[in-house]
Parts: structure tokens; C-alpha cells; sequence
């Protein structure tokens, strides 16, 4: 049973919000995807609230989008295709309230900013993270 919950999970229209109020669907997958992996609990990093941002040409960062990560730690629909662009982008995760509902821990680090460069908005760019009370990490993913 498990299994179907996983799967279920999964094909539940995770929803998103983007700067122009509109709600993306799972079924339209943005080109900018994450993956929260709580490495000190080995699971998922289920409910991390995110921020997705681009830096503008005057070097202010707009808030394009915000999300959830869902029960398998993945948020995967914070901007329609037709939305990206090419630049630098901001992913901020809130680490504070995820771990805030994690038996309690105070983590050292009450948020995680990842500053990636896009510049082919043909392409998918995942940007995963690993994450610990203590420490994190990140890389370009698949």
C-alpha cells in the first residue's frame, strides 16, 4: 500500500504560483525543478516552502514564483515554459519552517539561497538539494 501512496503522491496536481497569479499544474512541468532530500532523516524534504527570483538588468531580484515541495520532496511546477528566461535566478528555501515541523530541530542555516545562471531556456535545469540541520549542498541534477 505504501507503494500506491508514493505513486499517488506523485501524480497529484502539485500547484504553484507564479508572479502573474496563475497556477501551474504537474501536468505542465517547469523547466526549473528542485529536489529536497533531508539527508539527517534519509527522506524527502516534504513541505519546503520555495522562492524562485530573477535578477533584473538593474540587479533587483523579482520574485517570479513561489511552491511547496510535495511528498516526495520535488517541486516541479513553479514556472511555465513561456516564462523562462535567460539570466541569472534565485531559489531561496525556507529551511526554518521545514525543519521548524521536524520534531522541532532549530537548523543553523533558517534558509538556503541557491544563485544558478540559465542561459539556454530550451533546457530543463533541476537544482536538487541535500539538506541537514547542520549543512547542505546542491548541484545542477537532471
Amino acid at each position: 500500500m505504501h507503494r500506491l501512496q508514493v505513486v499517488s503522491g506523485h501524480l497529484k496536481a502539485a500547484e504553484s504560483s507564479n508572479r502573474s497569479g496563475q497556477t501551474i499544474k504537474m501536468a505542465q512541468r517547469s523547466p526549473i525543478t528542485t529536489h529536497v532530500l533531508d539527508t539527517s532523516l534519509g527522506q524527502p524534504g516534504k513541505g519546503v516552502p520555495i522562492e524562485l527570483s530573477y535578477c533584473s538588468s538593474s540587479g533587483s531580484w523579482v520574485v517570479m514564483a513561489t511552491g511547496c515541495t510535495n511528498d516526495d520532496g520535488r517541486c516541479g511546477t513553479l514556472l511555465s515554459p513561456e516564462e523562462v528566461k535567460s539570466g541569472t535566478y534565485k531559489m531561496r528555501f525556507d529551511t526554518k519552517t521545514y525543519f521548524a515541523l521536524q520534531n522541532n530541530y532549530k537548523p543553523f542555516y533558517p534558509y538556503v539561497e541557491v544563485v544558478f545562471n540559465l542561459e539556454k531556456t530550451s533546457e530543463h535545469y533541476h537544482i536538487p538539494l541535500l539538506l541537514s540541520p547542520y549543512s547542505y549542498s546542491t548541484y545542477r541534477g537532471s
